[in-house]
């Protein structure tokens, strides 16, 4: 079936459902005329500037109208749309910023002493659009988004299903790299939901903006929660399909996770679906449900119909206990920026087991030598999928060759995760192969803090590893050795870590040993380093940072 752009398709969307509500953001309300609209207007701009087909467009914002708006005016004119983790700091921005490519920059008031600092080592940026509430942007190359949106509106043009949107991924081996995605590829996959959806006897849609106008037009249309941050692929992959699906995409106004807040907004604005990242959010939202109950007064989440998650682990006790509160689909995902591998469906009286899922007709297990792993075999392998993939990562032909191969004719994503096919087919997750750590969806790259720890004068050598966490997955740990007759308590340390990195890559415990072990070529032994930790957790010897 024919591909198009997701500009296309939400154009389509617009012009035949205008009036229906695409995004609420507190008491903001935009409508599909209205997001359409402001979008053409903030492409003009960007034209003007220079942006044009293949230009980058980073988006550096919490969660916010402003975000999609500014994904839609790239896309309006061919432009790639870049997300850029809002924790990130100076280098870490400056990183992201220049490997992308970046021309344009939307980014939050509230950063503006960051993108300040370092605008003028960032060669290729042609604009700077601020959003905020401010009359004058707060750096001094900036317009404000206000002075973007009094543009003309950018006249329609034909959209190319071929133009790129970039991924950034969390850096799970190495620095973030920039996935390329086709947008058609993106809106096919979105669509290709519904249609499967379909019940056989059905007509078949003449196209897939078909399929896109008959969703929009049903009475029980999605209506999206996305409290997970929209420049993460769980935020951003929910609230793309579901404005592909012509649904309405619900954002929170508070930066912090609020899950009162979250249910109370939920109940109020009847919601449909809910997307989630695994227990970090799980785990708050079932307290915040229980006490609720206990006080007598428990929200109304009648018009709930599912509960999304992907992107880190979601316990099979926190499901059981959720659907104590609704006859819900609980749809734990297992996916990666580089392709969707399987999933897992719980409803009441099914729930599946943690870190078990079914897999897509796609998705294979092959060991190291490309061999296909059988069912029930117990041999580990490493996942894969065939599905709907990326072109690669952007300038990175050699992590593209060895993520993305070809076995037996087929082109095949290699994410990272190790996995074993059991005797009833079902794939049993085992974890990556590197030594990534996913703490509440984030994931962090150990060396990268290790670095960071280490330009702390007081300190010789350090490891940084991931211990089991019940509510984020995982808990970030250093071990460390000082300078002798040094001493430099947990929160000095955090504080060093936190003054040159997003905050959620800061250690929450150290421990202090008298020297960090390593192997003869000084390759580090993290094995070692996870009994000591463990180990010393146990005696209370490894202490707290906050």
């Amino acid at each position: 079936m024919k591909e198009y752009s997701l500009a296309t398709v939400w154009e389509h969307i617009a012009d035949q459902f205008g009036d229906q509500e695409a995004l609420v953001h507190g008491s903001q309300r935009i409508c599909w005329q209205q997001f359409d609209q402001r979008a053409a207007c903030l492409a003009t701009r960007l034209e003007s500037a220079g942006i044009q087909r293949s230009s980058k467009v980073a988006l550096y914002l919490h969660n916010c109208p402003q975000y999609l708006e500014g994904t839609f005016a790239a896309l309006k004119l061919g432009a790639a749309p870049v997300n850029v983790n809002y924790r990130y700091k100076e280098t870490e921005l400056t990183y992201v910023l220049s490997n992308s490519d970046a021309e344009a920059l939307i980014y939050g008031s509230e950063f503006a002493e960051r993108v300040e600092a370092i605008a003028d080592k960032l060669v290729n940026l042609k604009i700077l659009i601020e959003v905020g509430d401010e009359a004058f942007a707060s750096v001094n190359s900036a317009i404000t988004y206000a002075d973007a949106l009094s543009a003309p509106p950018l006249s329609r043009r034909k959209q190319n299903p071929d133009d790129l949107i970039l991924i950034y991924t969390g850096g799970t081996t190495g620095m973030p790299k920039g996935v390329m995605y086709k947008t058609g590829t993106l809106s096919h996959g979105f669509l290709a939901q519904a249609l499967t959806a379909e019940a056989p006897e059905s007509p078949t849609p003449g196209s897939l903006i078909d399929v896109a106008l008959k969703r929009a037009s049903e009475p029980s249309r999605v209506r999206k929660l996305v409290p997970t941050p929209l420049m993460h692929g769980t935020g951003w992959n929910n609230s793309m399909n579901a404005l592909t699906h012509g649904g309405c995409v619900i954002t929170l106004p508070s930066d912090h996770f609020d899950p009162h807040q979250l249910w109370q907004t939920l109940q109020e604005e009847r919601a449909t679906s809910l997307a989630i990242a695994g227990d970090a959010f799980a785990r708050p939202l079932l307290e915040a449900l229980d006490a609720a109950s206990d006080t007598g007064n428990p929200y109304d989440i009648s018009s709930l119909q599912e509960i999304v998650s992907s992107g880190a682990m979601w316990s099979a006790s926190v499901k059981e206990d959720l659907l104590k509160y609704g006859d819900l689909y609980l749809i734990d995902a297992m996916a990666a920026s580089e392709g969707v591998l399987g999933v897992q469906i719980s409803c009441r009286g099914q729930t599946g087991e943690t870190a078990k899922f079914e897999p897509l007709s796609a998705t294979k297990v092959f060991t190291d030598d490309d061999k296909e792993i059988q069912s029930g075999s117990g041999d580990i392998g490493k996942l894969a999928t065939s599905g709907s993939l990326p072109i690669g990562y952007y300038k990175d032909p050699e992590k593209t060759e060895k993520t993305f191969r070809v076995i037996d004719g087929v082109r095949y994503s290699f994410p990272g995760d190790y996995a074993t096919v059991e005797a009833d087919g079902t794939i049993t997750l085992l974890g990556r192969g590197s030594n990534c750590i996913n703490t509440g969806g984030e994931k962090v790259f150990p060396e990268e803090v290790e670095e960071a720890v280490k330009t702390h004068t007081a300190v010789t050598d350090c490891l940084v590893i991931g211990v089991p966490d019940e509510r984020f997955g995982e808990r970030i740990t250093a071990v460390v050795s000082l300078e002798q007759g040094q001493v430099v308590t947990p929160e000095t340390l955090a504080d060093h870590v936190r003054s040159q990195l997003a905050g959620y890559k800061v250690p929450r415990k150290f421990l202090v040993v008298d020297k960090v072990r390593r192997a003869p070529t000084g390759k580090p032994d993290y094995i070692w380093a996870h009994n000591v930790i463990i180990s010393a957790t146990q005696n209370g010897a490894a202490t707290s940072a906050q």
